[in-house]
């Protein structure tokens, strides 16, 4: 099944707008349900909803249709922003 981005993304942005210190349960129940990651581990990694919607944002480039060169060239363009969150996914999985 097809992720709709565009609604994906609203739905990131409010619940950011909600959120308070940290990363709240339902923002990362939205992000475990897309990754393979647990809640937990989405907190964990991503105590800042900001930066929650920056890897929202990334896997957005990630699952996209777009051919792989295009990808690495909007990663690439995004490289300051996405660094944090490359940065905590690979000392997580590595």
């Amino acid at each position: 099944m097809p992720i709709d981005w565009d609604a994906f993304d609203s739905e990131i942005d409010a619940i950011i707008e909600a959120s308070a210190d940290a990363t709240d349960d339902r923002l990362a129940s939205r992000i475990s349900s897309i990754t393979r990651m647990t809640d937990e581990e989405v907190k964990e990694l991503f105590p800042d909803p900001g930066d929650v919607k920056k890897l929202a944002d990334l896997m957005k480039i990630v699952k996209s249709a777009e051919e792989r060169n295009d990808k690495i060239n909007s990663i690439v363009a995004n490289a300051e922003k996405f660094g944090g969150v490359v940065l905590s996914l690979l000392q997580k999985f590595a």
